[in-house]
């Protein structure tokens, strides 16, 4: 075949090739599913960390005293961007919270997660507009009357009964279960290796690996006693209460509001903040807050019906925090 003729024959076939191609890279190569942001940890449930607070940048509440919010992405997925103007529906899920818990807990309630709807508001429908392949669903918490020996968690779906769009089909995808951390400047994970826990009048001790705190309001946190945490279920006899002075440094003092506990402070305890920068990564800022002369006692009376066993608990505790300097926002500079 002559190659003039062969030219002619091939050149239709490679440009409608080509055209073809660049027609199907256009389209859209997956199912454009609403999804949230919110991946699911070893419990089933996505933490969140909340201020108390909210604040301005001058210090100020946003909205007031232990009022604060939360922006929960909502995602349209795809290959390419969002054509339309979308109106995402988001409703509160009590079944599919009821249903984790009895897959997590079984008839141990006391461990359950507990809802949080009476403590938190929010916009039944959230506008994504065209182009845009990402809408927030604002969330606003009042934590005032809030008490963390309950395991509070948000559930949440997205609805797409006729609505124009379809909620992506994966459950974990489709649903947030949010558990709330309210924090302040002094709560969360402590390293306890610096605490010692003995029987009164044995020589012996041990210590702790760490210790949770939870928020009571900006300047005090609660946390159990000895080697109680929240897989107890006898936990809420045992909150002990520790109100910071406020500032860099102060004084801690602590109290328990169950006289069965039969709680006693031998020592003032007393706490400062060091601030230091990475030495590598310099907008990185280590925040820590040490809690020095820890010294109290307290009776375990449910551990053993009739029996109460006496606990001294001694010595030093310390929480780290590393900061994004470069986020302004304080829960997403802070590295949890």
């Amino acid at each position: 075949m002559k190659p003039i003729l062969l030219a002619c024959i091939l050149c239709p076939a490679i440009t409608a090739t080509l055209t073809s191609c660049n027609d199907e890279w256009e389209d859209e190569q997956y199912e454009q599913y609403i999804s949230f942001r919110a991946p699911l940890n070893d419990q089933g449930v996505t933490p969140i960390y909340v201020p108390y607070t909210r604040k301005n940048a001058d210090g100020s509440p946003l909205y007031g005293q232990g009022e604060s919010s939360y922006q929960l992405p909502i995602i349209v997925s795809g290959s390419t961007k969002n054509s339309r103007s979308l109106d995402v529906h988001v409703a509160h899920d009590p079944d599919t919270l009821n249903a984790l818990n009895w897959a997590r807990f079984a008839t141990r309630t006391e461990l359950y997660f507990s809802d949080m709807l009476s403590y938190a508001s929010f916009p039944e429908v959230v506008n994504i507009p065209v182009g845009q392949d990402i809408g927030l669903l604002d969330i606003r918490f009042k934590f005032h009357a809030l008490d963390l020996m309950e395991k509070w968690v948000l559930p949440l779906t997205i609805v797409d009964n006729g609505y124009g769009y379809k909620a992506n089909p994966r459950k974990n995808y489709r649903k947030a279960m949010l558990r709330v951390f309210p924090f302040n400047d002094y709560s969360g994970d402590y390293s306890a290796t610096g605490l010692t826990i003995s029987v009164q009048g044995d020589a012996n001790s041990t210590g702790l690996d760490k210790l949770r705190t939870y928020v009571v309001d900006d300047n005090t946190v609660f946390f159990y006693a000895g080697r109680f945490d929240e897989s107890s279920p006898w936990r809420k006899n045992y909150k002990i209460f520790a109100r910071f002075s406020g500032g860099t440094s102060g004084t801690v003092t602590m109290w328990c509001d169950n006289p069965e506990v039969e709680f006693k402070v031998n020592k003032e305890a007393s706490y400062r903040m060091v601030e230091s920068d990475d030495q590598v990564q310099p907008y990185l800022r280590y925040r820590n807050v040490i809690i020095n002369n820890i010294d109290y006692d307290f009776a375990d009376y449910t551990s053993s019906v009739g029996t109460k066993f006496y606990y001294n608990i001694s010595g030093t505790l310390t929480l780290q925090r590393t900061i994004n300097t470069q986020i302004p926002d304080e829960d997403q500079a802070i590295q949890w």
